[in-house]
């Protein structure tokens, strides 16, 4: 494990620029920005200030889109210039605790709501303490980037976090309070696997951001275990890759050819290197 860089605010949706550069977002009060960091990680700057941006994802013509939660709205970042509005409701629902966002194979932009407002699951920034018991519909939300038209995927689960899309081209999406990651093979969720390795309904623990490997293999940041556990193809756990501090946030895979990831970290407010063995699936665009 190497440190990539430190002090950050809560960093949060990692993704590479094209320059070499990598994007996170700081998601603290103080903070909520996002932030570039130089490809050796010796220097950063802010680059907007949107409240509490949360995932991020790039497209093919280079523009930024967020998942930004106290605005709670998908924003576009276009040409290095200020973030639009860009979608803010599915029909006639409001959204209402965006979370991460990807890209699929048809060209839509998916985005995860973890289904219940901020002030609900943490008033005044501390957790509910009883946050289990919450009403929670988590909501799976697909984007025409064209038309700004809105559709749902999914609804009803609890506290849905992070997404990603397989080799097959299958969606995956994890929900934090359970531990379980979901697929969609045939258009209906279907369970595929869990990476809680000791469940306790007092600790607030459970996945957040996951990227695949180029093997099929699903790379799955766990925020409160202090890992990055990875899941084979069939779902079954196959390793667990300890982190420091006990909330990792995210990841993304590094450079083609270093099989590594570089991991987001809340308590260490760092970006952290692991050795993955393998080298990332690209991303779709």
């Amino acid at each position: 494990m190497a440190t990539f860089t430190t002090g950050l605010g809560f960093p949060e949706g990692p993704v590479w620029l094209p320059d070499g550069n990598l994007l996170v977002v700081e998601m603290t009060p103080e903070t909520g920005c996002i932030t570039r960091i130089s490809s050796d990680g010796k220097e950063r700057a802010q680059i907007a200030k949107t409240g509490r941006p949360n995932g991020l994802a790039l497209d093919r013509g280079g523009v930024l889109w967020v998942a930004e939660t106290q605005q709670r709205a998908v924003l576009k970042v276009a040409d290095g210039g200020n973030p639009e509005v860009f979608a803010t409701h599915c029909g006639e629902h409001r959204f209402l605790f965006l979370n991460d966002l990807t890209f699929g194979p048809d060209g839509a932009l998916y985005v995860t709501d973890s289904g219940i407002e901020a002030e609900t699951i943490a008033p005044g920034g501390e957790l509910n303490p009883d946050y289990r018991n919450l009403d929670y519909d988590g909501r799976i939300i697909g984007v025409d980037i064209r038309s700004g038209q809105a559709r749902w995927v999914d609804r009803g689960l609890k506290f849905c976090n992070g997404l990603a899309f397989g080799p097959d081209g299958v969606l995956y999406v994890n929900e934090t309070l359970t531990g379980n990651i979901y697929h969609y093979p045939h258009g209906k969720r279907e369970l595929f696997g869990n990476v809680i390795e000791r469940f306790d309904a007092s600790e607030l623990k459970g996945p957040d951001g996951m990227k695949f490997a180029a093997d099929g293999r699903l790379f799955v940041a766990v925020f409160g275990q202090g890992d990055i556990t990875v899941l084979n193809r069939d779902g079954s756990v196959d390793q667990r890759l300890r982190t420091e501090g006990l909330y990792p946030t995210n990841l993304v895979f590094g450079p083609p050819g270093s099989q590594s990831i570089y991991v987001t970290e809340m308590q260490t407010g760092s970006v952290q290197i692991l050795d993955a063995g393998v080298d990332g699936l690209p991303l779709h665009g």
